[in-house]
């Protein structure tokens, strides 16, 4: 829209079919999202409406909500979908705070699908070789493009906590401050899209794959999450001695009730399930623990008044809006009725058949098919349109033919 467009306060309209819109570019049929293919009103949240620093021509963007033209939230809209979480919380008193960590990894540029991604030439003429994980000195060869990454994020008003190398080759993890669960949406939504806008300045490209390498450590977009009551600003997950309270307890089981519901919403791609299939660091269980990493739901430590949930589920290809809800759904189910997590575990487990979630994205898809919490806390209109987008993915990857196939099979008799 032009600038003057949008000062004049011109509204912008798009087909609802736009939000079901699969990664290949097509659409489910249109029962999905209402026969008519009507539009949705797009407001931006002025909040939220940002001049793009890296753009040499000017431009801005506007995050906007999806809106039917009666007013109300369109039903097919994650950032929809996390506000009404948002707001039953706040029915009961209480405000969720959370916070995003993003591993992303930084290629050359690829123009061959059918080759390997590449770690750039550095300003050393090397490409990094994967020595380089947690270094002080990891992203040197890197500097021009980090230099720019800072200044658009400061641009931009997004504060960053850390930021360190990974420990994939050329992979970085950036951990943004928490907050407000929408605007922690917002932010991680905009630091994905500067982070490849930048990148093709730089003649490089920024990957959110969650297993964009093989033999080599996926990216997840872990969720720190508490509670706090609105007014007094407690963490609600601590009581006045610095234990935890029954609102924690059950928090954490209506994650484990819901994780497996909602697996191929963290987990949205073929390849989300690459990343989840070489388990270190990245669980595909709904066990809790105290700072075990290989539990899908860590509680780091940390002191009571920051007492939290860590769920390592979600891959960085996860959309921020619709993940965070999903967590925070599925905690709120578990406070609402009360739900007792299992047993924490500790060091070496095994994992117990009922806390084990889907490995493939059509197990994925087939769970969220049956389950009866996704319609209630989602609407029934946005799972069965979520699953017909993904599955038009998954049909289109199984219409190729891989060279692992070509390689190992061909010979066989």
């Amino acid at each position: 829209m032009t600038a003057e467009g949008f000062l004049e306060g011109r509204r912008l309209q798009m087909a609802r079919g736009v939000l079901l819109q699969c990664i290949m570019g097509g659409y489910p049929p249109a029962r999905f999202y209402g026969s008519d293919d009507g539009d949705l009103a797009l407001n931006a949240d002025p909040r939220q409406i940002h001049r793009l620093p890296w753009s040499q021509t000017p431009r801005a963007l506007a995050i906007c909500d999806a809106d039917e033209l009666s007013g109300e939230s369109s039903r097919l809209s994650t950032r929809g979908q996390l506000k009404q979480v948002i707001a039953r919380y706040a029915a009961l008193g209480l405000a969720p705070v959370v916070a995003t960590e993003l591993e992303f990894f930084v290629f050359a540029a690829n123009d061959d699908p059918a080759q390997a991604f590449r770690p750039p030439v550095g300003l050393d003429g090397r490409r990094e070789e994967g020595y380089s994980a947690f270094s002080v000195s990891s992203n040197n060869g890197l500097r021009p493009f980090f230099k720019e990454v800072y200044e658009c994020m400061a641009a931009l008003g997004l504060p960053r906590d850390t930021f360190m190398h990974e420990m994939g080759v050329s992979q970085f993890e950036i951990n943004l401050l928490h907050g407000d669960p929408l605007l922690l949406a917002d932010q991680t939504f905009l630091f994905k899209h500067l982070l490849k806008e930048v990148a093709l300045k730089h003649g490089l490209i920024v990957v959110c794959m969650a297993k964009p390498l093989a033999h080599t450590p996926g990216s997840s977009m872990h969720i720190h999450q508490s509670l706090v009551e609105i007014g007094s600003g407690r963490n609600v997950f601590s009581d006045d001695a610095g234990q935890p309270t029954a609102m924690f307890r059950h928090f954490i089981g209506g994650l484990q009730a819901g994780l497996a519901d909602f697996t191929a919403l963290f987990a949205p791609n073929v390849n989300s399930y690459q990343r989840l299939c070489h388990p270190y660091a990245s669980p595909n269980n709904a066990c809790w623990s105290h700072d075990n990493r290989a539990a899908g739901l860590r509680i780091p430590a940390s002191s009571p008044v920051a007492r939290r949930v860590e769920n390592r589920l979600p891959g960085a290809d996860a959309n921020p809006y619709l993940a965070i809800a999903a967590s925070l759904a599925a905690g709120l189910h578990g406070i609402e009725n009360e739900l007792e997590p299992a047993a924490a575990i500790q060091g070496e487990f095994e994992v117990p058949d009922n806390l084990s979630l889907p490995c493939t994205l059509h197990a994925a898809l087939e769970r969220l098919k049956r389950s009866q919490l996704a319609r209630e806390l989602f609407g029934t209109e946005f799972i069965e349109g979520y699953i017909a987008s993904k599955t038009m993915e998954l049909t289109s990857f199984f219409d190729e033919i891989t060279p692992w196939e070509r390689r190992v099979l061909a010979a066989q008799a």
